[in-house]
C-alpha cells in the first residue's frame, strides 16, 4: 500500500527518505497514454490517408476530434474520481481506451476513425487528470513538487519513443500495428493498476454528484483567477512546444526532408530537455521558492524563443540547428511546471479531483483549437513555427506575472 499522508501534510515516505520511484513510475505510465496515442500514429498520416481513401486534412482531423473529445470529458474524470474513487475511474477508463483502439485498428473508413478517436480521446485524458489528485491525496509541499517532477521525467519518455516505434511498426506493418500495439500496451498497464493502485481517495472523503453541488464546485474552480491564471500559463507554455508535436509530419518530413522513422529528431531533443529540466524541479524543491523556479524557468523559455526565431532568420531549415531551440524551451517549461500545476490546485483541498479536470479541460481544449487552427496556420515554415512559439510564451508569462502579482507570490 503506498503512503498517506500524516496529520502535519507531510508523506512518511518523503520524511523517512524511502524512494518514491515505484510511485511515479505508474503515474507516469497512466499520465503518457494521452500523449502515447497522439505521437504513436503520426508518421502513419501519410499511409491512413492512402488506406481510407482520405484527403491529408481529413486524417489531421483524426487528431482534432481525439484532443475535442479529451478536452471536454477531461471536465468529468476528476469530479468521476472524487465520487467514485480514483483507482475504479482509472481501470473503467483504461477498459474502453483499449477497446477504442481495438476499433481503430479495424476502422474501413475515415469516418470510423473519426468515431474511435473520439472515443479513444474521451478516455485517455482519465490518467493524465487523476494522476494529479493522486499526488496531492499522498503529498504536500516540497515533496508533492518533487513527485511531479519525478513523473514528469518519466512522463517525457513516451512522446520521444512513441513516433519512434510508431515509424517502425508503420514501416514493418502499416498503420493498423500503431493501434494494435495500443491495445497490447493498454491491456499491460490495466493489469499492472489492477493488482500495484491502491485507493489513495478514503470513502468519507467522497463527493456528490448532485447537479446543484458539481454546479457550485465547477463555478468556484472555474471562476477563480489564480485558477484561470496558473492554468492559462501552464496550457500556453505547453502550447509553444505542442504547435511543434502537432506539425510533426510536416515539419520533419517536408520542412527538414527526414524519413518515417527519424522523428526521434524532434521529440528526443525535446523530451531531453523536458527531463533535465525535471529533474532540476525536483532538486529545487525546497532549496528555492517557488516563484523563483517559476522565474528561472521562463527565463530559459525566453532564451529558446528569442534563439529558434534568430536560427531561422539568418540559416535556412537544416538539422540539428532547427530542432536545437526545442531542448533548451522543454528544459524551460518542465522547471516551471510543476509549481504553475500546484498553484492551480492548492486553492481547492476538497475537489482536487474535479480541480484537476478543470485544469486539463482547458489545456487540451486549448490544445484542441492548435490543432485545427493554429498548427496548420503555422506549419507552412520553420519560421512561423518559431514565430508561433514566440507568442504563445509571451502570452504564457503574461499569465504567470498577473498570477504572481495577484496573489502576491513571494520570491
Amino acid at each position: 500500500m503506498w503512503p498517506r499522508r500524516s496529520s502535519t501534510g507531510a508523506c512518511p515516505v518523503a520524511e523517512q527518505g524511502r524512494s518514491t520511484r515505484a510511485i511515479a513510475l505508474l503515474l507516469a505510465s497512466m499520465a503518457a497514454l494521452g500523449p502515447f496515442s497522439i505521437d504513436t500514429y503520426l508518421p502513419s498520416f501519410h499511409d491512413i490517408a492512402q488506406s481510407l481513401r482520405a484527403t491529408p486534412i481529413e486524417v489531421q482531423q483524426t487528431l482534432s476530434v481525439y484532443l475535442l473529445a479529451f478536452a471536454v470529458m477531461t471536465l468529468w474524470h476528476g469530479a468521476l474520481s472524487d465520487r467514485f474513487g480514483r483507482r475504479r475511474v482509472i481501470l473503467v477508463a483504461l477498459a474502453l481506451f483499449g477497446a477504442a483502439s481495438a476499433g481503430c485498428a479495424f476502422a474501413t473508413s475515415i469516418e470510423q476513425l473519426w468515431l474511435w478517436r473520439g472515443l479513444q480521446g474521451m478516455t485517455a485524458g482519465a490518467g493524465m487528470v487523476i494522476t494529479r489528485a493522486i499526488v496531492r491525496d499522498l503529498f504536500d509541499g516540497p515533496p508533492a513538487q518533487r513527485l511531479i517532477a519525478q513523473i514528469t521525467m518519466m512522463f517525457a519518455l513516451a512522446p520521444a519513443i512513441a513516433p519512434v516505434i510508431g515509424g517502425w511498426l508503420q514501416t514493418w506493418f502499416g498503420w493498423r500495428s500503431v493501434f494494435a500495439f495500443l491495445v497490447l500496451s493498454t491491456a499491460t498497464l490495466w493489469i499492472a493498476c489492477w493488482k500495484l493502485l491502491p485507493e489513495t481517495l478514503p470513502p468519507e472523503k467522497r463527493q456528490s454528484l448532485h447537479p446543484a453541488y458539481l454546479g457550485r464546485a465547477y463555478w468556484n474552480v472555474l471562476s477563480s483567477p489564480p485558477f484561470l491564471l496558473a492554468s492559462s500559463a501552464l496550457s500556453l507554455n505547453f502550447a509553444g512546444f505542442f504547435v511543434y508535436v502537432l506539425s510533426a509530419p510536416v515539419f520533419l518530413m517536408t520542412h527538414l526532408g527526414v524519413s518515417e522513422t527519424s522523428f526521434l529528431w524532434l521529440f528526443g531533443p525535446a523530451m531531453g530537455g523536458l527531463m533535465l529540466g525535471s529533474w532540476l524541479a525536483g532538486h529545487l524543491a525546497g532549496r528555492r521558492l517557488p516563484g523563483m523556479t517559476v522565474k528561472l524557468g521562463y527565463g530559459v523559455m525566453a532564451a529558446a524563443a528569442l534563439i529558434n526565431v534568430g536560427i531561422n532568420l539568418v540559416l535556412p531549415a537544416s538539422l540539428p540547428w532547427s530542432v536545437a531551440p526545442l531542448f533548451l524551451y522543454t528544459l524551460g517549461m518542465s522547471l516551471a511546471m510543476p509549481n504553475l500545476t500546484l498553484f492551480a490546485l492548492d486553492p481547492f483541498p476538497e475537489n482536487r479531483g474535479m480541480a484537476a479536470s478543470c485544469q486539463t479541460f482547458m489545456q487540451s481544449g486549448f490544445n484542441s483549437l492548435v490543432a485545427a487552427v493554429v498548427a496548420p496556420a503555422a506549419w507552412g515554415s520553420t519560421l512561423s513555427l518559431a514565430l508561433a512559439m514566440t507568442v504563445f510564451l509571451v502570452l504564457g508569462s503574461l499569465s504567470a506575472l498577473l498570477y504572481r502579482r495577484l496573489t502576491l507570490l513571494p520570491g
